[in-house]
């Protein structure tokens, strides 16, 4: 099916003749019938599926029926909401694309750069608002913003909008705007507390969902170094040396890790820059518009950049530290592997954050391939493979008599609070093995959980009693080598 066929004007038609595009997305297959019919929307695709077409396209189209705008006054009649600068310019880039043969009055409102060009903006007239939340408060506060006459409302990665605690200032920006209006919710996945939000303020939506929650393209590899944590920068380096003409999306936890990586990279010759919040809008501008032009091969980035970079055809993204959230990583690694192309993921992972690797495999649910970098591999070292099943089994057999007992006796004495008994050496092994194995048994009053966990140096066996806050999870360590 082409654009033609979903009710498009000739002018928005037009603009996609001149990009190359000629087939929607299936986001797009999806959404643009119903944004065109006025109804509210709830949609939820992967990054990089043509999601800004799916409201922008649509919206131009009823904005300008004829390639006229229905009514020329100065109030803005379309908000689109975002959570970072760089989705609002990109967003905002997409629109000055699609409405190239309309009379389109547009304009960006975000921190980091002067209130003035704005105000002027918006006093000589606009049709479309694109703002972050923060910045469009401080121009409601002044009264130079009058948002009374907005028809159609979108939020862009709404989830992240959450996540940055924008919530108060969206609730206070809705309280602004008029009750009969179109709401459209835009984001690559969708979590409980999205649902909610779009209960209390999206009229009867109507619901798109192309991909799965968290999911990912399945064009992108997934490769892991494991490597001491002291090392990460030396083998960062050897990395990014096999390719060193090739660009590289690099992901830093910290601003002040962004840019001492950053300064690393450029001591070792890689033409890099580093982006993260405390960069003034003009250096974050500037280093992303050198990144995508190949003046730079190297963009240093914290998670406020893993929404809203477009970057076309980017071969690699290396996590240099592993995301807190793993649902993060979704939108890190979001920017390789779009359009059908392939790309790749390698993370750096260092001991201790192999529990924070577990999360993301049960995140994605794909293969993650463990490679052993040479001249990287981590210290520390594995019992042999046979003397680990001895241990484990035997452990485990201890492990199913205590956890029966423990069982009995707490059946037999009901306690009024749940406490905690673990048995194990006094040194504990620092690296547990692969050998992991979990028994579960339900008493009359509580439950009983008992792991064993087989170590280099000792055996260790911890029960549990009690109800956990979390479900407990037992891990193997996939990043220490046997031999």
């Amino acid at each position: 099916m082409s654009f033609s066929s979903l009710g498009l004007t000739p002018a928005v038609l037009r603009a996609l003749a001149t990009l190359g595009h000629d087939t929607p997305t299936p986001v797009q297959l999806q959404a643009i019938p119903l944004v065109l019919a006025g109804h509210d929307l709830l949609a939820a695709a992967q990054t990089g599926t043509g999601k800004t077409g799916g409201f922008a396209l649509p919206v131009l189209t009823n904005l300008f029926p004829e390639g006229a705008p229905r009514h020329a006054g100065r109030t803005p009649r379309v908000l689109v909401l975002t959570p970072t600068r760089e989705l609002a310019a990109q967003v905002h880039d997409s629109f000055k694309q699609y409405g190239a043969h309309v009379p389109l009055r547009s304009t960006t409102i975000f921190g980091g750069v002067g209130m003035q060009p704005q105000v002027d903006a918006l006093r000589r007239g606009l049709d479309i608002v694109i703002a972050t939340p923060g910045r469009l408060i401080d121009h409601m506060g002044q009264r130079t913003i009058d948002l009374r006459d907005i028809e159609v409302l979108i939020l862009d990665e709404a989830d992240r909008m959450l996540d940055m605690g924008f919530l108060p200032a969206l609730k206070r920006v809705l309280q602004a705007l008029p009750h009969k209006r179109q709401t459209l919710m835009f984001s690559a996945t969708f979590s409980d507390e999205i649902k909610q939000l779009a209960a209390q303020f999206l009229r009867d939506p109507r619901e798109v969902s192309v991909t799965p929650r968290n999911t990912i393209a399945d064009t992108i590899q997934h490769i892991v170094h494991p490597v001491d944590a002291s090392r990460k920068r030396s083998l960062l380096i050897d990395v990014m040396a096999q390719d060193s003409r090739r660009q590289t999306l690099v992901f830093a936890r910290t601003k002040h890790g962004a840019n001492k990586l950053a300064e690393s990279l450029d001591a070792a010759g890689f033409k890099s820059a580093a982006i993260h919040g405390n960069k003034s809008q003009g250096a974050r501008t500037k280093a992303l518009a050198d990144f995508k032009s190949g003046r730079i091969t190297v963009l240093v980035a914290t998670d406020i950049a893993a929404r809203g970079l477009d970057i076309p055809q980017l071969p690699v993204v290396i996590n240099f530290d592993l995301p807190m959230v793993a649902e993060d990583y979704v939108h890190r690694i979001g920017r390789t592997g779009r359009a059908g192309e392939t790309g790749q993921a390698i993370s750096l992972v260092s001991h201790d954050e192999s529990g924070l690797l577990h999360d993301i495999q049960r995140k994605i649910k794909q293969e993650i391939v463990i490679q052993h970098f040479e001249g990287y591999v981590p210290s520390g070292r594995c019992a042999s493979m046979p003397a680990r099943r001895v241990r484990s089994w035997v452990v485990a057999a201890v492990s199913v008599v205590v956890a029966v007992a423990v069982a009995a006796v707490s059946a037999a004495a009901p306690a009024s609070r749940a406490r905690i008994v673990r048995i194990m050496p006094n040194r504990p092994a620092p690296v547990p093995s692969r050998a992991s194995v979990a028994i579960k048994t339900r008493a009359v009053v509580m439950p009983v959980v008992a792991v064993v966990r087989v170590g280099h140096r000792a055996p260790e066996l911890e029960v549990f009693i009690g109800v956990a806050r979390r479900p407990l999870r037992h891990r193997t360590d996939m990043l220490t080598p046997c031999n």
